[in-house]
């Protein structure tokens, strides 16, 4: 049995990257990008009108100005104002050369004759100059960044419309176990409805991974092994759960011998996910899960999820927050690294939630995280301070 840390670099020190392809930047939010962006374009292009208002030079601001030309948004100025005159100008518009501030029109006065007069009491320049965010051949986004909204609107601004990202890796997921029915049907006595690998399933789609079903594994050694045969050959990852523990039915682990995994641990000093399984194949990794929701729940969230985004090139990081305990908490064992689900209150403290056990997935919808307590430590003072990894 291997240390939580230990676990965690040697999946992390196994990765391998999931090659390229290029897709159109409209469809690229959430995925991780595959090189650096540079702008083909100054932004802004020309000096911009920050305001509606008039353009004129800064030296002439005291006079009452004669009104040249009226400049729209998407027009190039017909004229230079020269000395006692000023455009008139839209947010937007190109500000015509010569002129070196912009007032607005609620600091101006129209007076007779065409002309305008400047009545604020502060002088403001409001003009973006021409590159002053960025230069032509400026990276404007750089190579194993995660894509969000913003970057679309940075990849239209610079004309990328066709973006290379990183393959989302391929994960076959597998429930196993004769006591598992799909969620449509109804539970015999002796039976649970497979909640399992529809919770790994949005895990997945959450990371940013491509994932498949593949169903729910009897407890049959031939039929298992060719189920995980066929998933190990067409996936860049395996996720099984279930039959990983010491039970009589728990033959996954030399199942995964037999399809030519090599196994580098298949227990972890952590509670929930204590028989937490990983080995390497050549043409895939597998992660053999606990069959409890909430155990496969969290060894997904601390060692697949990182995973899964290393695979992409793409160093995923947890949410944090370094928050006060509202009670003091015991747990009844320390030998092992715990993971306890939380719940941040309004004002600002951790408090622990009702929970019975690695099968009490019903108790997660309300918790806002989890908070790690380390081997050796039995409880959490009154008053300290805990770090909540969002979930």
């Amino acid at each position: 049995m291997i240390t939580i840390d230990e676990a965690f670099r040697l999946v992390m020190s196994e990765c391998r990257e999931t090659g390229t392809e290029i897709i159109p930047f409209i469809d690229s939010s959430g995925r991780i990008l595959a090189e650096d962006i540079s702008s083909d374009v100054d932004m802004p292009p020309f000096n911009r009108a920050a305001v509606d208002g008039y353009a004129c030079r800064k030296e002439d601001i005291g006079s009452d100005l004669e009104i040249v030309e009226i400049i729209r948004a998407g027009k190039v100025p017909l004229k230079n104002p020269g000395s006692g005159q000023c455009s008139k100008i839209m947010t937007g518009a190109i500000v015509p050369a010569g002129c070196d501030m912009v007032f607005p029109v609620e600091d101006s006065l129209e007076i007779p004759g065409e002309k305008v007069k400047f009545t604020g009491k502060q002088v403001k320049v409001n003009i973006s100059w021409k590159a002053e965010d960025v230069h032509t051949g400026d990276i404007v986004l750089k190579k194993h960044k995660l894509i969000n909204p913003p970057d679309i609107a940075v990849l239209a601004s610079v004309g990328k419309i066709m973006v290379t990202v990183s393959r989302k890796p391929k994960v076959a997921v597998i429930s196993t176990g004769d006591e598992l029915v799909e969620p449509q049907g109804k539970p015999l006595l002796s039976q649970i409805r497979n909640s399992n690998a529809y919770q790994l399933l949005a895990q997945c789609a959450r990371a940013g991974a491509d994932p498949e079903y593949f169903g729910i594994a009897p407890d049959d050694e031939e039929i298992t092994f060719c189920i995980i045969e066929r998933a190990v050959a067409g996936s860049d990852i395996v996720i099984i759960t279930g039959g990983v523990s010491m039970g009589d039915f728990d033959f996954v682990p030399s199942l995964l011998k037999r399809a030519g995994v090599s196994l580098l641990f298949d227990q972890v000093n952590v509670q929930p996910g204590k028989p937490t399984t990983f080995g390497v194949h050549e043409r895939s990794f597998v992660f053999g899960l606990p069959g409890n929701p909430v155990s496969s729940f969290i060894q997904f969230e601390t060692l697949v999820r990182p995973f899964i985004n290393r695979m992409m090139g793409y160093d995923w990081q947890p949410v944090t927050m370094n928050l006060p305990m509202r009670e003091k908490y015991e747990r009844k064992s320390s030998s092992r690294h715990g993971w306890i689900p939380v719940r941040i209150t309004a004002d600002k403290h951790v408090e622990v939630i009702e929970y019975h056990g690695s099968a009490h997935i019903t108790a997660f919808p309300y918790c806002d995280g989890i908070i790690g307590i380390v081997p050796g430590k039995s409880n959490i003072r009154k008053g300290e301070i805990v770090s909540v990894r969002q979930i």
